[in-house]
């Protein structure tokens, strides 16, 4: 008989990509799997998965811990399951009470909070610091008691490694069936970027980057605040850009398909420098050759594959010159999208992954 587990989140999408369609479908192949949302999209079943919906979140972070906590504490008491399976860190105080209940609890880490908190513009500062240190405390000190970290990066397996002892990084790689590839003369004439878009993610200087360029960027995803989007707007440059807002999988499936070059030059923050950036990978396994912050991680990926370019993602010139040379030579651009591809079938994906997180829960459960 199945034994019962449930995936709780308050922030993410009911079919957020890592949450869903890696971990719980995967685990639904041993497991009954439920999963604990807040989206006020109402209770289904979908993939044997059991959709249980809390209501639309707050607004806040401080609301999210105070009333979507409880809310998903209730109902996670409610279904009584062997195994709860965690993915925000105001989520936390509710983990440790599920285990004071003799419940078996895991703590998956999407992100280095503490190092993102020191990246954003919209706290004072002088204050980052102190509130980096003070959350940072917090996670230590209660994800020392939990049955399991899991992390998205080495990088961050390494950090809460220090703290407890099982802890395993299952990185955020690709489903292989997700993206499919067509040959490069069949291609638009256009790069892309997919994801969040934002100052620091690099997209008002790849907007600019794109004076001397004979050809369309397309990006896909949310803007960060309008004020962004009303001076990328403003630029002579933003005549070269199709802008689709958030798009759903199928349609960035499309996009890749179409594209001859994936965009991926996010600024030197803290908290990016280690970071494993998805849409990277799935730039690779799409079969799309790569233009990528000359981060030390990165470039040994990129370099060592020969799928991309590394480029100073603070500089127009250096993004505009990598993208002109992969434009200019498709040959190679097709060459470097199939090692990203080879690269990607042989250990950038999430077959490999699967098999870690399966033998984790084995470990825990029996």
């Amino acid at each position: 008989m199945k034994k019962n587990i449930c995936h709780i989140t308050t922030v993410h999408s009911r079919y957020d990509v890592r949450i869903f369609y890696k971990e719980c479908k995967s685990l639904s192949k041993n497991y009954n799997v439920f999963l604990i949302v807040a989206d006020g999209l109402g209770n289904e079943s979908s993939d044997a998965i059991q959709i249980f919906d809390i209501g639309l979140r707050q607004a806040s972070r401080l609301k999210r811990i105070k009333i979507d906590s409880a809310k998903a504490y209730e109902k996670a008491v409610e279904l009584d399951c062997e195994l709860y399976h965690f993915h925000d860190p105001e989520l936390i105080n509710i983990g440790r009470k599920l285990q004071k209940k003799n419940k078996k609890v895991i703590y998956d880490v999407h992100e280095d909070i503490p190092r993102q908190i020191l990246g954003k513009s919209y706290i004072n500062k002088f204050i980052r610091p102190i509130i980096s240190k003070i959350v940072e405390w917090n996670e230590n000190a209660k994800s020392k008691h939990f049955d399991a970290i899991i992390t998205s990066t080495p990088y961050i397996r390494d950090r809460f490694f220090k703290i407890n002892s099982n802890s395993i990084d299952i990185n955020n790689f690709p489903i292989l069936s997700d993206f499919s590839s067509v040959p490069f003369r069949e291609k638009k004439n256009q790069i892309c970027y997919v994801g969040g878009l934002s100052e620091n993610r690099g997209t008002y200087t790849l907007v600019k980057s794109l004076s001397s360029i004979n050809s369309k960027l397309v990006l896909a995803g949310n803007f960060e605040n309008l004020e962004l989007l009303e001076n990328c707007k403003k630029l002579e440059e933003w005549k070269k850009v199709d802008f689709l807002g958030f798009v759903n999988r199928n349609e960035i499936r499309k996009v890749l398909k179409e594209s001859r070059v994936g965009m991926v030059n996010l600024k030197p923050l803290i908290n990016y420098i280690d970071a494993l950036p998805v849409k990277m990978f799935e730039y690779m396994s799409a079969g799309i050759p790569v233009i990528a912050s000359n981060f030390p991680l990165w470039k040994e990926i990129v370099d060592s594959n020969n799928c991309g370019v590394c480029v100073n993602p603070n500089d127009e010139k250096d993004i505009a010159k990598a993208i002109d040379f992969l434009l200019k030579n498709p040959d190679k651009a097709e060459e470097m999208g199939k090692n990203g591809q080879k690269a990607v079938q042989q250990k950038y994906n999430w077959s490999i992954e699967e098999i870690k997180l399966l033998k984790m829960y084995h470990n825990i459960l029996g």
